[in-house]
């Protein structure tokens, strides 16, 4: 900006002129600091009504790429600001932030300086609008620990399953209704008048439940924790919204959390969801640098959706089923029509794919049906297979399939076990190992199958068995369900939900439930015969310990071998093995043996109404651990992936950074991968890679039509970086 160029700009500011564009050059703002970018950036200063608008994020997004792109920053402390490294287009550009509504859209191309002027909210509920929804959520009054355990339809109107507060807690987070997506949405803080007319909320919220194809779903979780009381809870939650409450404000970002870059691209289509997404080899994060991105779109559809981050441009890879009588994985059938589809069925999926992994070839695994669930003889009893004879499969609902890149090739892998989330090992036959097995845990020695291409040879098994006779090794064991016995071993009934391979070649499983457990597997030499577990539960009514914690769901290992769990009880926690006092195995260690490997973490929300335990509302879907630093706050860097929060917790150093994704509101992922594509490169050259993963994108702040994105997080040293 010249010398010439200053006083109009702050003349323009003083009238209430909305945006002043100015030649690229040296600039000189109202503070007299330098705002200094280069031909692809957008920079310039955010004012208010009292000055420099500090903590605020500054969004320009585009139409004319392939895809839908928007690239969102947040302003220094002197209200400065640069979108960095923008592609060639027009974009629009706007101030949101707390205590704020949006300001009006300008047009401007890379090149340009901007002075922006936020637009203060002219009360508390349109400052509220763009509140994550976790803080909304955090006003639903939950029943008072006195209420439980439930008396019934004819009692309080709570299951008699609900034996505790935590019980019904769980249930309305990572145990049932934010399992699939956020409450606290506009689409579901209010009754839309779709609906229909009712004669009460609670009514409105009994025909809500049944919409759609996960009507079924839905209405029997609501069954679950006992139907009046649910309803009457959720009715008043949206009856009090109606009427004014709103919550409380969160903070503007601060310190790290201003240095945040966050890129987004449009892919899939409005009536598929996403689950997950990989970028990379978690074991190598360098593996297909710059490359494409890749996703997995559980029940919604059969194909890959695919970003090529370079080019802006979106495709697809159509997915296979190997014998065609393979059934769609959700039901067509639906309780009551979708507000937003009617009776359309738009979930369509075969394939059911859950979780994609990449190996260090640049070739993606994924979980996916291949055919009916109805196991072949090699899996059931009578088998041969070293697994089957040790715990045969009648069925598996879900298998393996690896897609090759290069060949453009899909193979399908029939596999005995189920198949839910997968991770490679670091050993020396690459092995893949699985959840969603039910009562096993399954793996594939990938090269020994690259090697013969013997699905059947290359897959193996084995149930939970704790060496409860603490002899060290694996013995006849009793069933979940049978006493102790001291001459014999005891098989746990959990299964795996999240599954991660520590660098010391034992494998960790996430159990769900309440309290659920960790889950540490040992494979020994010659699996299954030599393989043990041990579990660790969360401290839970445990005197013991010092913080209550319950229900864990993904989770995920660091270098030295802790693990990190979300909790339904609203904490990040590790488990540090290495500090238990007492025996990890033998007649006690069934659980709740040691509290000391626990440290629990409250996330950073408010908590439910009627709720004094430690924890908030949040319940993160999983957490990830940046073992090499993709980001750039270290290594060993665990990341709840905030799905109330509406953006990435990172605990650093035990407190928390916050990289809230603002636009559009109703962000929420289940899953981020890491990679390093120039590491020569600072900054630019590593990021965190996530979608958009919830299963109602309709919900979110642009509504029906509105597709999932992948969401790119970069952080650099400073918020004016370029």
């Amino acid at each position: 900006m010249t010398n010439r160029a200053v006083p109009l700009a702050l003349a323009a500011v003083c009238l209430g002129i909305f945006w002043v564009a100015i030649p690229v050059g040296t600039s000189a703002l109202q503070t007299g600091a330098a705002v200094s970018i280069d031909n692809d950036d957008i920079g310039g200063m955010v004012t208010g009504l009292r000055g420099p608008e500090a903590g605020v994020w500054v969004i320009a997004e585009t139409t004319d790429l392939p895809t839908r792109f928007s690239r969102t920053v947040v302003t220094d402390d002197q209200g400065r600001f640069v979108v960095p490294d923008l592609p060639k287009a027009t974009y629009n550009v706007w101030v949101r932030g707390y205590g704020l509504v949006d300001s009006p859209k300008v047009q401007a191309a890379p090149g340009r300086m901007l002075n922006l002027r936020a637009v203060p909210a002219p009360n508390p509920r349109a400052a509220a609008d763009y509140y994550p929804a976790g803080y909304w959520y955090s006003l639903a009054r939950v029943p008072d620990k006195s209420e439980f355990p439930g008396t019934g339809p004819d009692g309080n109107g709570i299951n008699p399953s609900m034996k505790t507060q935590a019980d019904w807690i769980r249930m309305m987070k990572s145990g049932g209704c934010t399992t699939c997506h956020q409450l606290g949405t506009k689409g579901t803080r209010e009754l839309p008048a779709s609906l229909g007319k009712f004669g009460s909320s609670a009514a409105a919220w009994e025909r809500r439940v049944q919409s759609g194809q996960a009507g079924g779903q839905m209405d029997n979780g609501i069954t679950n924790m006992g139907r009046r009381r649910a309803l009457a809870m959720f009715a008043d939650w949206t009856d009090r919204i109606a009427a004014g409450e709103v919550p409380p404000a969160p903070p503007r970002p601060q310190g790290q959390e201003r240095n945040v870059v966050i890129t987004q691209w449009d892919w899939a289509d409005p009536k598929a969801y996403l689950h997950d997404l990989v970028s990379t080899d978690r074991r190598n994060p360098r593996i297909n640098a710059n490359g494409p991105v890749y996703g997995a779109l559980e029940l919604s559809a059969d194909y890959l959706p695919v970003l090529d981050p370079r080019s802006h441009r979106p495709s697809q890879v159509k997915l296979t089923v190997r014998d065609p009588n393979t059934p769609p994985a959700s039901t067509p059938k639906m309780p009551q029509p979708s507000p937003y589809w009617g009776e359309e069925v738009i979930w369509t999926s075969r394939n059911n794919v859950h979780n994609p992994m990449m190996d260090e070839l640049g070739r993606v695994w994924i979980t996916s049906a291949v055919r009916p669930a109805a196991n072949p003889d090699f899996c059931k009893e009578g088998s041969n297979h070293p697994s089957a004879k040790a715990f045969p499969i009648a069925n598996a609902g879900r298998h393996l399939a690896v897609y090759d890149p290069k060949t453009q090739k899909l193979t399908h892998i029939s596999t005995c076990f189920g198949t839910h989330h997968l991770m490679f090992a670091e050993d020396a036959n690459r092995t893949l190992w699985t959840s969603g097995g039910g009562q096993v845990v399954g793996w594939l020695n990938t090269k020994m199958f690259d090697e013969t291409g013997d699905e059947v040879k290359s897959q193996g098994w084995t149930a939970l068995i704790l060496d409860t006779n603490d002899n060290g090794r694996r013995d006849a064991y009793v069933e979940p369900d049978a006493p102790l016995d001291p001459a014999k071993d005891k098989r746990l009934g959990g299964a795996f939900y999240g599954v991660s391979p520590a660098p010391d070649g034992s494998v960790w499983g996430s159990v769900l439930g309440l309290p659920g457990a960790v889950v540490r597997l040992n494979p020994g030499p010659n699996p299954p015969e030599t393989t043990l577990a041990e579990v660790y539960q969360p401290p839970f009514n445990n005197p013991n310990a010092k913080v209550e914690g319950y229900s864990p769901r993904g989770f995920d290992i660091d270098r030295n071998g802790v693990a990190w769990l979300a909790l339904a009880s609203g904490h990040m926690a590790s488990f540090d093995r290495r500090k238990c006092r007492g025996p990890l195995n033998g007649p006690k260690a069934t659980g709740q043996h040691c509290p000391e490997g626990w440290t629990l973490y409250p996330e950073p929300l408010p908590q439910f109404k009627g709720v004094t335990d430690s924890g908030s509302v949040e319940a993160s879907y999983f957490t990830w651990v940046d073992q090499f630093d993709t980001l750039g706050l270290g290594r060993n860097v665990p990341i709840n992936t905030g799905n109330a929060a509406e953006g990435l917790l990172v605990l650093k150093d035990g407190k928390w950074v916050v990289l809230r994704v603002p636009y559009p509101t109703g962000f929420y992922t289940k899953w981020l991968d890491g990679r390093i594509d120039d590491p020569n490169a600072g900054w630019k050259g590593r990021g965190l890679w996530t979608t958009v993963s919830t299963r109602t994108p309709f919900h979110m702040e642009t509504g029906p039509g509105t597709t999932s994105k992948v969401v790119k997080f970069q952080l650099r040293p400073n918020p004016l970086a370029k």
